[in-house]
């Protein structure tokens, strides 16, 4: 087994059965959004959301089973991630994720929102019959955050003077506030204190932010096999990220090459080079190692359980996709 999935050995016949249901959820409209969401939900990932708040909801469950509910959310949870995704593919223009053709690639752009727009309709339906009014503002604050995330990222780029803060309040935005929000809704779907709720939102948005860090860093320092995508694409899109952003205090030229949006032969190589000769990936992991043990902070005192050892856990993973 990979590290991620020995990981949700606590919840692995849950996921299971998440997997059957989110295929189901999407119906039997249109066939065209039908075979998109089959292509979608068939493409794997490592199902990291849902895993979270089903690990979450067993770790506040201890003394019963876990409800519809939580598991309903995992799911509205995984399909609102994979909207946005298929969004995010447009927008960046990509042809792969995880190894596979996108949706627009394989049925074009209109398709590809129709589908997203629709998997954010669905999950929206089966969240308000949750029938819990936090729970249902919890997840619609994500869906406005990650509109938020990619419009800023939009105006950002080739923007050589945007900061660290700038950047992880984008990386919240995109990434973050789903885990945490999800991780809050699973902790109120199980009735636990308002304390106590407020410490998984912040494990989830620790977990969230670290995990972003080291996906920018992956970007520079995996292949394109690895990322399932083209590498180096953040940069050459103007996406500016941790990497970069502490690359940039100490190799000026690399403003120069930025601002001009790598326009000259060979700019591209330059600026990857004087990153590398630069200390920006090792602070940028820093950084992700410094979150991932802020949210293992906030679950210390979850009662003593095997999925509580998981969502520790899940911070060294996190950490160990750099090794």
């Amino acid at each position: 087994m990979t590290p991620a999935t020995s990981l949700f050995s606590p919840v692995e016949a849950d996921l299971l059965l998440l997997a059957d249901n989110l295929k189901q959820l999407v119906g039997n409209g249109h066939p065209i959004l039908c075979a998109a969401a089959e292509h979608l939900f068939g493409a794997g990932g490592k199902r990291i959301r849902p895993a979270i708040v089903l690990l979450i909801s067993r770790a506040t469950m201890l003394q019963q089973d876990i409800t519809p509910r939580h598991r309903r959310l995992a799911e509205i949870t995984e399909m609102i991630h994979t909207a946005s995704l298929v969004h995010d593919d447009v927008v960046d223009e990509s042809e792969m994720r995880r190894n596979v053709p996108t949706v627009h690639s394989l049925f074009g752009n209109r398709i590809a929102i129709l589908a997203g727009d629709f998997l954010f309709a669905q999950s929206s339906w089966y969240l308000a019959n949750l029938d819990n009014l936090e729970v249902v503002k919890l997840l619609s604050q994500v869906i406005m955050d990650l509109a938020t995330g990619e419009i800023q990222q939009g105006l950002s780029r080739f923007d050589s003077s945007i900061t660290i803060e700038t950047y992880l309040n984008k990386s919240y935005y995109k990434t973050a506030s789903l885990i945490a929000n999800s991780a809050k809704a699973a902790g109120v779907l199980s009735e636990v204190s308002q304390e106590v709720t407020e410490h998984l939102y912040n494990y989830g948005r620790h977990i969230g932010l670290a995990f972003q860090i080291v996906d920018d860093i992956l970007d520079f320092t995996s292949s394109a096999d690895t990322l399932g995508k083209p590498a180096s694409s953040d940069l050459k899109s103007g996406n500016l990220t941790a990497p970069v952003l502490f690359a940039l205090e100490e190799q000026p030229y690399l403003e120069v090459l930025i601002e001009r949006e790598f326009a000259q032969e060979g700019d591209l190589d330059q600026a990857l080079s004087l990153i590398e000769d630069s200390h920006g990936l090792q602070r940028a992991k820093e950084l992700a190692a410094h979150h991932a043990r802020l949210a293992v902070e906030h679950i210390a005192d979850l009662p003593p359980s095997d999925c509580r050892q998981a969502l520790i856990k899940m911070a060294d993973y996190v950490l160990s996709r750099l090794y």
